[in-house]
């Protein structure tokens, strides 16, 4: 733990940090001044331990007002967590399933946690009624569902909680909902406190010129698993892997289930040990599945969707994010999962194969909440197109490729660079490309014993011959499927033919 970390107890003997005893308070004394219909939302990243602070505000709402408590989430499993952490709390409670279709033993509880949509059903039908509800805290705040149950609750205060005040749908934003944020501690301020796992991220170059925008403001899932099933991204993934994850616990992040599947396959087949998770599988599996991952030291787990909230493994020491996402709110949850600490795990692996983190920043980078809250629509504009970020990507040689050039000190080719000063000297543009190749044989030449050797490691450049050939078409205004295509193999087979001619000078 960092330094200068207190702890405050509550009348159950429960333990609280500092900033949580802070926000704690805060947050009381508002839901204490607010006017009726004054709906407060409060953010706290992922990790940070909102389940904690809501569950001390019930107990002392309940104990203070004598009115009652309602907890809503999206998910049963949710559901189930907050019910145990309210019963460590010593506040009774009562969880709304699927099977509660009345509550006659209503009277013995002052709280309750309910699924929104088995709620809003039972409420609609008049099944069943939960007078004297002083305060309603909704988990996981930004999905939208959570809005229909309001009409039914509009003698209550409200309090929502969420990581990323940014709602799931662009034309429902939050503030239309809530009157005022409070914004908690920040993710650099929890790590540097030593609350929360340091991430170290590396990203790969990803085009995602072929993905198509839903009606919700993200990629499809059929376009975004047409992208990430495809042998070469798939292959991107493994070399990424085994470049900074090899042997450490991972979880993978998909969109879609077809790639999760070629993930599972691709990693079985280079003989790693991996297992694949989806919504499709009964409960059951799941059950085995998690306990595997968590008993497992180097387990490889390639998931759909089902593991962005309520999941809890501190053990992940990598979280690959093998897909594109517009959704802030979507990328923050998948790297949380990885940013739990224990006392031998203070930093955790990001490799991200979506342009994820140069579209919103580093997971740790601080974020004006309050603005975004304000002016969403304002936020939305300032995200880079998806060209934009394929041409602010800027390659760097992974360390282990760099180690197999012991003789050289430098590993990149400026070849935008190259191409202007080509311009202001009169020369061919296609010069540029000519100079990048004569760059690469002499880096592959200077370090490699002969032909053979040369060839083998030339192959390991896959990723710097297509980043210098899309620098390239940037310049030239000329970036289409089939021109990038057969450049890159001319690039390649120059390449080749270079570093034979150097051998050849040697041999004779």
């Amino acid at each position: 733990m960092g330094e200068g970390i207190e702890k405050e107890i509550n009348s159950a003997g429960k333990e609280f940090y500092d900033y949580q005893h802070k926000a704690i308070n805060e947050i009381f004394i508002r839901l204490k001044n607010i006017p009726q219909s004054h709906n407060l939302l409060f953010q706290l990243p992922t990790g940070g331990g909102k389940t904690i602070i809501f569950s001390e505000i019930a107990k002392r709402f309940i104990e203070e007002t004598g009115k009652k408590v309602l907890i809503l989430t999206h998910r049963i499993e949710l559901c189930k967590q907050t019910s145990a952490i309210l019963d460590e709390f010593s506040v009774k409670n009562k969880v709304i399933s699927s099977k509660v279709k009345s509550l006659p033993d209503q009277d013995e509880y002052m709280c309750f946690v309910a699924m929104v949509e088995t709620l809003n059903n039972r409420l609609k039908d008049e099944m069943i009624e939960i007078p004297d509800v002083g305060l309603v805290i909704i988990d996981e705040a930004h999905y939208n569902s959570f809005t229909k149950l309001f009409t039914f609750l509009d003698k209550s205060s409200i309090l929502g909680v969420t990581a990323t005040p940014l709602s799931s749908s662009i034309k429902l934003p939050m503030n239309s909902n809530y009157d005022e944020l409070i914004v908690g501690n920040s993710i650099s301020s929890l790590v540097d406190k030593g609350f929360l796992a340091k991430a170290t991220t590396y990203g790969f170059d990803v085009d995602l010129k072929t993905l198509k925008i839903g009606i919700n403001g993200d990629y499809t899932v059929s376009s975004s698993d047409k992208l990430y099933s495809d042998f070469h991204m798939q292959e991107k993934l493994l070399h990424a892997y085994e470049e900074q994850s090899l042997g450490k616990k991972t979880l993978i992040f998909n969109s879609g289930i077809n790639s999760s599947k070629g993930v599972y396959n691709m990693f079985k087949v280079a003989g790693y040990n991996i297992m694949h998770l989806d919504s499709t599988l009964n409960e059951q599996d799941r059950i085995d599945i998690l306990t595997w991952f968590k008993e497992t030291p180097n387990a490889i787990l390639t998931s759909v969707g089902i593991l962005t909230t309520g999941f809890d493994e501190p053990t992940i020491e990598t979280i690959i994010l093998n897909r594109a996402t517009k959704s802030l709110t979507l990328y923050h949850q998948m790297i949380g999962r990885g940013s739990r600490i224990l006392p031998d795990k203070k930093e955790f692996t990001v490799i991200d194969l979506g342009n994820n983190a140069l579209r919103f920043g580093l997971w740790d980078s601080d974020i004006d909440w309050q603005d975004i809250f304000i002016s969403p629509y304002k936020y939305y504009q300032s995200l880079l197109s998806d060209l934009e970020l394929e041409r602010r990507f800027k390659y760097k040689m992974p360390e282990s490729l760099r180690a197999k050039f012991p003789n050289s000190s430098v590993f990149e080719f400026d070849i935008k660079k190259a191409y202007k000063v080509n311009l202001e000297n009169g020369l061919r543009p296609i010069d540029a490309i000519n100079q990048s190749i004569q760059f690469y044989a002499e880096l592959v030449f200077i370090n490699t014993e002969d032909i053979f050797d040369a060839r083998i490691i030339s192959e390991e450049l896959e990723d710097a011959i297509e980043y210098q050939v899309k620098q390239y078409s940037y310049c030239i205004c000329k970036s289409s499927d089939s021109y990038l295509k057969w450049l890159k193999e001319d690039f390649k087979r120059k390449l080749r033919r270079t570093l034979t001619q150097e051998f050849n000078k040697v041999e004779s």
